[in-house]
């Protein structure tokens, strides 16, 4: 069985995340193309400078032009530029690389199996649970559960477990075995006078009822991201991942952890899901793993799930799954070097430390007559525009608000994402409290040019 987005939650997400393929026509000066960058900013053909506000698309943590990470892959290319993880082989830098995730990850993890994004990443992980589950014996528990605005890629199967209907339309999708339940987003969700702790108990309890309904026999597996990224920088309310787990245990269903944008210090702790008490028996990673640099994500599996897969693939004969660029030397050594620089100049304690003043600035903007939320956390945030603050009425689509800030921004001299009409943020991590207080000047001039315009 497959779930599909009610035609209510279709209607919000397309009001709040419609398609942002066509800028309003005064506003088509052709792509940016960009030369070069240092640091936060990175510079246009014409030499116009621009505060990179999105870190790239979630992963230039460490900003533009680190010639440590340029030596990182320049000496591994003259050692072994390329090898492949077939037939038990492999090299060096991904074998350190993995252990070093092991030591590093929130909980115990056994295994990591690298691919080279998010979208393999997430689509390898249906491909890994549902061979668990045939290995225990389990061969009707396959379904796995996202939730409606989660973001986890575009391959077939992660574009499945995507609940945006941009993803779906007219690439028959979702597949069979995906579900969506609801949305965290208590600004939007939440019932009149309902606390968080309350929306949070009434999610955990439809979840709960999904589950029934569709049999915990047939339910594998929930997947989240610690804060949801694509879909508009939903924090969870309180209490939230706490109850969902608990639901989760209750009914023995995997709980995966999507931390590709919230991974590597993002929320202000190394792990989103440390910040949100996850307890994953998954993680997937990638972006900030590199810092962008080169292309490479993975995913980590606790011992249970290894062994399952062992023992599956000694009856078969082969783990029958695997890219060509899987544990490519220098992209792993680009990481490993990533790694290392982040402990050697204390980026999550920087980025912890910044957080409080970040979110001073970003939620300052709740009091703007275009904005009825500001939200966030650590260096991570996003301002959803709307026509009428006390009644949370969004902008007709056809208006195409967001994308006239999106380019007002640029005209600024700041480069950000509107999904639809919410302004998202995501800096490099190595961002000073200056280039802060830059980035949000640079922000508010463009806001207040967009409102004249509205």
């Amino acid at each position: 069985m497959t779930e599909q987005l009610s035609p209510a939650a279709r209607s919000d997400i397309e009001h709040h995340l419609h398609s942002y393929t066509n800028l309003p026509q005064h506003e088509q000066t052709g792509p940016l193309v960009l030369s070069h960058g240092k640091g936060i900013y990175v510079y246009d053909e014409q030499g116009r400078e621009f505060i990179e506000g999105l870190a790239g698309l979630w992963c230039t943590s460490l900003g533009f032009g680190e010639d440590a990470l340029v030596e990182a892959a320049t000496e591994q290319m003259r050692k072994l530029p390329y090898y492949h993880t077939f037939a038990s082989s492999g090299t060096e830098p991904p074998v350190k690389l993995a252990e070093r995730l092991k030591v590093i990850a929130p909980t115990p993890m056994s295994k990591v199996y690298f691919t080279n994004s998010g979208s393999e990443a997430n689509d390898t992980v249906v491909k890994m649970v549902w061979y668990y589950n045939n290995s225990v014996g389990r061969p009707q528990k396959k379904k796995i559960i996202s939730r409606i605005k989660g973001y986890h890629g575009v391959t077939v199967a992660s574009a499945s477990l995507t609940g945006i209907p941009i993803n779906h339309d007219d690439f028959d999708l979702p597949i069979a075995n995906i579900l969506h339940t609801d949305c965290p987003h208590h600004y939007r969700y939440a019932e009149p006078g309902e606390s968080e702790e309350d929306f949070a108990t009434r999610l955990a309890d439809n979840l709960d009822k999904m589950i029934k309904a569709e049999g915990p026999d047939t339910v594998a597996a929930f997947i989240a991201e610690p804060v949801m990224g694509a879909g508009g920088v939903i924090v969870p309310p309180a209490t939230y991942f706490e109850k969902i787990q608990a639901v989760l245990k209750k009914h023995d269903v995997l709980m995966i952890a999507d931390e590709v944008i919230c991974g590597f210090g993002r929320t202000g702790n190394f792990w989103g899901s440390e910040t949100f008490n996850i307890e994953p028996d998954i993680l997937v990673c990638s972006k900030a793993l590199s810092s962008g640099y080169l292309p490479i994500s993975a995913v980590l599996i606790n011992e249970a799930i290894y062994q399952g897969l062992v023992d599956e693939s000694r009856k078969i004969g082969v783990f029958g799954h695997g890219f060509t660029q899987s544990g490519n030397p220098i992209c792993a050594a680009v990481a490993l070097r990533t790694l290392e620089l982040m402990e050697e100049r204390n980026i999550v304690e920087h980025a912890r430390s910044l957080a409080p003043h970040f979110q001073e600035k970003l939620r300052a903007f709740a009091d703007h007559p275009l904005v009825g939320e500001a939200r966030g956390i650590g260096l991570l945030g996003a301002v959803e525009l709307v026509a009428d603050k006390d009644k949370k009425t969004p902008f007709d689509p056809a208006k195409k608000v967001g994308y006239s800030l999106m380019g007002r921004a640029r005209e600024q001299g700041l480069i950000i994402r509107c999904l639809g009409d919410v302004a998202v943020f995501c800096p490099p991590l190595i961002i000073d409290e200056t280039q802060i207080d830059e980035l949000f000047e640079r922000f508010s001039r463009a806001l207040d040019a967009t409102e004249k315009s509205a």
